[in-house]
């Protein structure tokens, strides 16, 4: 049995989404935080290949934490708009708690290199980790977006489908209507068809008559 995906919103929940503008924030906050990432994780690599470019990947670090927090801050608020809550909506109830571990992880790496618990390549390796959760969180969201699309374009083609069904039906039932038996016996088209027969032969052995009629006014004495 194919499996199919509850809605992500209400009726109600996809208009409030559609209206608001945290819609279109999130929708640039997550490119860009995304950009961010590819750039912090090639100095992260960079560094822990080459040793070279601490600082840079130190400060890429941060810039992708203060990021995630741009967005985790604006997604929140969209949460409470769309949903009412402003964390662990059901649509998206496991996303929000892998995000909380995203979180921690990014938030552990700013302690950790503002206390200077962890030397530097230990901070990096926390960096990849702390990563590697934003990379299945983002997985996440993108799968569950994408089957609830799939299977709302499935449910679209199936009304369309049961649409063209009803309106099918609709044709047949009106062309057996039309073409249903009369009291005579005969369907709608024998009968019409038989009613234009005998007006065209009435029509024409009346004019047969009319002759046969002049004719033996002409041709017979006994009749003047």
């Amino acid at each position: 049995m194919q499996k199919t995906y509850k809605p992500l919103y209400t009726p109600e929940e996809r208009v409030r989404r559609d209206q608001t503008k945290w819609t279109l924030v999130q929708g640039i906050l997550a490119p860009v935080q995304f950009l961010v990432f590819l750039v912090s994780l090639y100095l992260v690599v960079r560094f822990l290949w080459t040793g070279e470019g601490e600082s840079a990947a130190n400060i890429s670090v941060v810039v992708k934490t203060l990021t995630l927090y741009t967005i985790m801050i604006t997604g929140c608020i969209w949460e409470k708009v769309v949903f009412n809550c402003y964390l662990f909506a059901p649509a998206f109830f496991w996303e929000d708690v892998f995000s909380m571990l995203v979180l921690l992880l990014h938030t552990l790496y700013l302690v950790a290199l503002a206390t200077g618990y962890l030397d530097q390549y230990q901070l990096m390796i926390l960096a990849l980790a702390a990563y590697a959760t934003y990379v299945i969180n983002a997985g996440q969201f993108i799968w569950k977006l994408r089957m609830a699309r799939l299977d709302q374009e499935k449910k679209q083609r199936e009304s369309l489908i049961g649409a063209e069904a009803i309106r099918l039906e609709a044709a047949q039932a009106a062309s057996v209507y039309s073409s249903q038996a009369t009291l005579t016996g005969l369907s709608v088209e024998e009968a019409e068809e038989l009613h234009r027969n005998l007006v065209q032969g009435t029509q024409f052995f009346g004019f047969i008559a009319i002759i046969a009629h002049l004719l033996a006014y002409i041709y017979s004495p006994w009749l003047k």
